[in-house]
């Protein structure tokens, strides 16, 4: 299968993604979590994704289409995350699917309330290292500021500090939101209001994707 989930910052896209991914077997595709570790590893795409990424802006779509194409026929099934966010990256994956017979199969939207969402980013944080997301409110780290999984930094990253978070919210009205008027002309899109635990938002998600996806 190819499921996108749609859905503001901070509502939960990763740390659903991850849960599902696990469920499934099925890959998670994180276009931030590509992005940074291109950004820690010095590639080419790293250092240009850099500047658009810490002012909170997206990522040009030439790059970001070239990035997710090398892994999107993926035999165990991909769940994307972050990926398309702009009208471009949709058809052009819609294109690139159409061209291996493998269509997008779930599109689901998560939402969440906007002060929800403001309140979630403030309390965001993510270890320097592997990347493992935390809520300071929710789910901190076992020990302050420490990785409970690889004991690396855990710090806040740039993009989710106040004045790049009220850039992400203009950018993603702007560009973003409209891919969800897309795919509701091309096909179903199943809405999940993505409140409540982690778990009641697992939950909800598993139900909204049906069966068609090999859930244990």
């Amino acid at each position: 299968m190819r499921i996108v989930l749609l859905g503001p910052p901070g509502a939960g896209k990763g740390t659903q993604a991850r849960r599902l991914a696990e469920s499934t077997g099925m890959t998670h595709l994180s276009t931030g979590d590509m992005l940074r570790s291109e950004v820690a590893s010095g590639t080419e795409l790293g250092l240009l994704a850099k500047k658009f990424m810490d002012s909170g802006d997206l990522v040009p779509d030439s790059n970001i289409i070239a990035m997710i194409q090398q892994h999107i026929d993926d035999p165990a099934g991909v769940l994307l995350d972050g990926f398309p966010r702009t009208i471009v990256q949709a058809k052009s994956l819609d294109k690139a699917l159409d061209q291996i017979s493998l269509p997008v199969d779930q599109v689901v939207h998560m939402a969440v309330d906007i002060d929800e969402l403001i309140r979630r980013l403030s309390s965001r944080v993510v270890c320097k290292e592997c990347h493992t997301p935390y809520n300071l409110e929710l789910d901190p780290p076992l020990e302050s500021g420490i990785c409970d999984q690889c004991a690396g930094d855990v710090i806040v990253r740039d993009d989710d500090k106040p004045d790049a978070v009220k850039n992400r919210m203009k950018v993603y009205e702007e560009l973003t939101a409209p891919v969800l008027d897309y795919y509701q002309l091309h096909r179903n899109v199943a809405e999940v209001m993505a409140t409540g635990t982690p778990d009641a938002v697992f939950a909800k998600l598993t139900k909204a994707i049906g069966s068609g996806a090999p859930f244990n």
